[in-house]
């Protein structure tokens, strides 16, 4: 019998069996792109239901266009503001965890060594085992080991507010052109139902890229996706018919 790959080390584990495999940097680009639909999604149904909401109030195209201005800047910049403070707040608080975990490995290696092992132990290592590889990751990168281990962090990944601000402001402003551009450039006879047909459709594909990202149903999140963005349109086309109306 061939001893080829008797040992592990040296067994076929396919092409890119030796290749990093950034697993990290994966999530955080799978949680961006998450993020950009969704901001994406907030700029089209929130600046539809607004220009919908002034067009049953008035039929003058520059009111649309100025108010509808006015929501993408207002929300495009609420935004980029409080995923700024959500992320700053997120990063803070994994930097304190960061500076505690390396004052206690200066302070106790033989106890955090331990405390590794623990914890490979309990995903179902043998007590050997687990004591192993806590040393192994340790001599490689303590902090990193500790890190991932307890405090599912990676230090070198950490999120970046401004980036965090600036791709939700642009995912936003992105959604919210959809709707403003429809309505303000289409005829008066076709711009209501325009901007609905424009807006099904851009809340269908959001929706689909929602449970995609998600492994969720897409039939129930397109369907939930329109059906919200098509309630907030109903709802605020009504409230301005009946101010712009009845009341003024």
């Amino acid at each position: 019998m061939s001893t080829e790959a008797s040992n592990p080390s040296d067994a076929d584990l396919g092409p890119h069996a030796h290749e990093p495999h950034d697993s990290g940097a994966a999530a955080v680009l799978l949680n961006w792109l998450r993020a950009a639909v969704l901001g994406a999604n907030d700029g089209i149904v929130s600046t539809a239901g607004l220009v919908m909401g002034v067009a049953g109030a008035t039929t003058d195209r520059k009111a649309i266009l100025i108010a509808g201005l006015a929501g993408l800047v207002a929300g495009a910049l609420s935004m980029a503001a409080g995923e700024y403070v959500s992320v700053s707040t997120q990063r803070d608080t994994e930097q304190a965890l960061l500076a505690k975990e390396r004052r206690e490995l200066e302070e106790e290696p033989e106890e955090e060594l331990a405390e590794l092992a623990g914890i490979y132990l309990a995903k179902g290592l043998s007590e050997e085992t687990a004591r192993q590889v806590a040393i192994e990751l340790t001599e490689h990168d303590a902090l990193a080991a500790h890190a991932d281990a307890e405090l599912g962090i990676d230090p070198d990944v950490l999120t970046n507010p401004w980036h965090a601000a600036f791709a939700s402001m642009i995912a936003f402003t992105v959604g919210a052109l959809l709707p403003l551009l429809t309505i303000t450039l289409l005829s008066q006879s076709t711009r209501i139902w325009g901007t609905v047909v424009s807006v099904v459709l851009a809340l269908a594909l959001t929706g689909y890229l929602s449970a995609r990202f998600a492994d969720a149903d897409v039939r129930r999140a397109i369907l939930r996706n329109i059906g919200g963005g098509v309630l907030a349109m109903a709802v605020t086309y009504a409230i301005g018919d009946i101010v712009g109306g009845r009341v003024l």
